[in-house]
């Protein structure tokens, strides 16, 4: 016995029967044994040329015969595409329908002989050209062929009499199974030449020296009936392949039916909650960094638009607690599981260049669907009509696996927007502090900033954290190019006083690497108190800050 299984890898099987048009809908199955010939052929020719013909064809003659299948469960589908015509200046298109066999990725379709069989070298070089097998039918078929041993055989086809597809042999069909024609090798001319070999006489010289000199040509190799392409098919008018013979063969009328699976109630694993999103900045004219709070606003404020139109019911729009950082009645939340928004610039020019948006709780599903959507934000103040400021998503995913940019990791961490006190320096009583002398103001954001450490990340907390401002004496510097008075510090809201209270620029060294992002302060969540890793500062050892 001679069986070949063939496994459908992306789960169908696309082939249009020979004489139908595609958009009848129709499909092969089982696969016709012209095709899978012209397909063992082809690998042949392709991919093992080393292979003489004289090895080949022996095991192509006997394959010729009308094999038997087992198909796998199956349901047929399809596709529409519309394709476009053109004809001179004229565009047009046309529906075109792609019918396809739908089947298991594990089930495998079984041909076999049952009559003949190969010696063992035949079968060696069977199943070298099968292992090469990758479509049949149409390229979206991917296919992996293999030659089973004959015990394999056997066992497989064991109890699958209802899945049998046979050719008739002039007895009555079943009347569960129906007549389907598939087109076979004729064994007798499938491997003739008479159809694709040229025949030109030449004649040279005159009387007693006259010589007629025959030359044939063709275009296949091998020069085979079974080889003929379709376009010359066609070119000579052929309605059937010569070389092909139609043979009837009895299929079961339900092997397209789709049996009821029974899932079990497992529930499936929670899927870990987005908590980084990520988005290239692109302008004519990008802002400066001294803008970040205003682009940290405006690509809130677009957010919360494009959540509210998205889960907006009856004239009512949802509210996101996570996107605006207040609860249902509009109060502000306590704690830091809503969400950062940091512009970051990332390539040193001083120019914003992407947005980070972090939220320790994570996203829900309409708010991924809002930061999908976001394409374009409009910062106050900036002349939009000129220069919009355009958003490409880069990636979304969790803190562990995603840690781009202010979310690196690093034992260095450096001011990249000015670090705003959380309360006012008293300028009267016990704890007084002199605000016109520069390092006690440097003193005073110092303890604020290492308080802020100890509530906002107290596993960081620790006498041994290093902070040093970046402080010339008289004023702080940020990326040794920024005084914190440059950066706008005001936020929209009424009643906000951010440009009115201390500012600096420090650098914070931990004594392990911790991951970020690190933002502290006033107006954290819109990018002020922002710290960047830092992986090689270029520092004296003992001093990388």
């Amino acid at each position: 016995m001679i069986a070949i299984s063939f496994r459908f890898l992306a789960g169908r099987y696309h082939a249009t029967p020979w004489g139908r048009h595609v958009n009848e809908g129709a499909v092969e199955w089982p696969p016709s044994p012209w095709r899978i010939l012209r397909a063992l052929v082809a690998t042949w020719k392709r991919t093992l040329p080393d292979l003489p013909q004289s090895q080949v064809e022996p095991i192509l003659h006997v394959l010729a015969a009308p094999p038997e299948f087992v198909v796998p469960a199956a349901s047929t589908g399809h596709t529409r595409h519309y394709m476009p015509i053109i004809e001179g200046n004229k565009a047009t298109r046309t529906k075109v329908f792609d019918t396809f066999v739908a089947v298991s990725r594990e089930a495998a379709l079984l041909v076999r002989w049952p009559n003949a069989s190969l010696v063992d070298a035949q079968r060696d070089t069977l199943s070298r050209i099968l292992a090469n097998v990758n479509t049949l039918g149409r390229s979206e078929s991917w296919c992996e062929a293999t030659l089973l041993p004959d015990d394999e055989a056997a066992s497989s086809c064991q109890n699958a009499r209802r899945r049998q597809v046979e050719p008739l042999s002039g007895g009555e069909v079943p009347d569960d199974h129906e007549i389907v024609r598939l087109l076979c090798p004729n064994s007798n001319s499938a491997f003739a030449d008479d159809h694709v070999v040229a025949i030109t006489t030449t004649t040279t010289g005159r009387g007693k020296y006259k010589q007629s000199i025959e030359q044939r040509t063709t275009i296949y190799d091998p020069a085979w009936n079974l080889c003929m392409e379709t376009l010359q098919l066609h070119k000579e008018r052929w309605s059937d392949p010569p070389g092909s013979r139609w043979v009837q063969y009895a299929r079961p009328r339900d092997c397209f039916k789709v049996e009821p699976v029974a899932r079990s109630r497992v529930p499936s694993p929670a899927h870990p909650r987005i908590q980084v999103v990520r988005y290239a900045l692109d302008s004519t004219v990008l802002p400066l960094v001294t803008e970040t709070l205003p682009v940290a606003e405006a690509a809130r404020r677009a957010l919360m638009g494009i959540h509210g139109r998205i889960t907006e019911r009856s004239g009512v729009r949802g509210r996101s607690t996570v996107l605006s950082g207040k609860d249902e009645q509009g109060n502000p939340l306590t704690g830091h599981g809503h969400a950062y928004y940091l512009p970051t610039d990332e390539d040193g020019d001083g120019r914003l260049d992407h947005l980070t948006v972090f939220a320790c709780a994570g996203f829900a599903q309409d708010e991924r669907r809002a930061l999908d959507q976001l394409r374009e934000i409009k910062p106050r103040g900036r002349d939009n009509a000129s220069h919009p400021l355009r958003l490409l998503l880069l990636g979304m995913g969790t803190l562990e696996e995603y840690h781009p940019g202010p979310l690196g990791k690093s034992k260095v961490w450096v001011s990249a927007t000015p670090y705003i006190a959380t309360r006012h320096a008293k300028t009267r009583g016990k704890e007084r502090i002199d605000i016109s002398c520069p390092q006690a103001r440097a003193d005073f954001l110092a303890a604020d900033l290492r308080e802020k450490i100890r509530a906002v990340r107290p596993n960081l907390a620790g006498e041994n954290v290093r902070i040093e401002p970046l402080f010339d004496g008289r004023a702080f510097s940020i990326a040794e190019r920024w005084r914190p008075v440059e950066f706008k510090r005001f936020r929209s809201k009424s009643g906000d006083d951010g440009g009115r209270r201390l500012a600096g620029a420090f650098c914070i060294e931990f004594p392990e690497p911790v991951a970020g992002p690190i933002a502290l302060g006033h107006s954290a969540h819109f990018g002020m108190g922002l710290f960047m890793p830092i992986k090689d500062p270029h520092k004296p050892e003992g001093d990388p800050c």
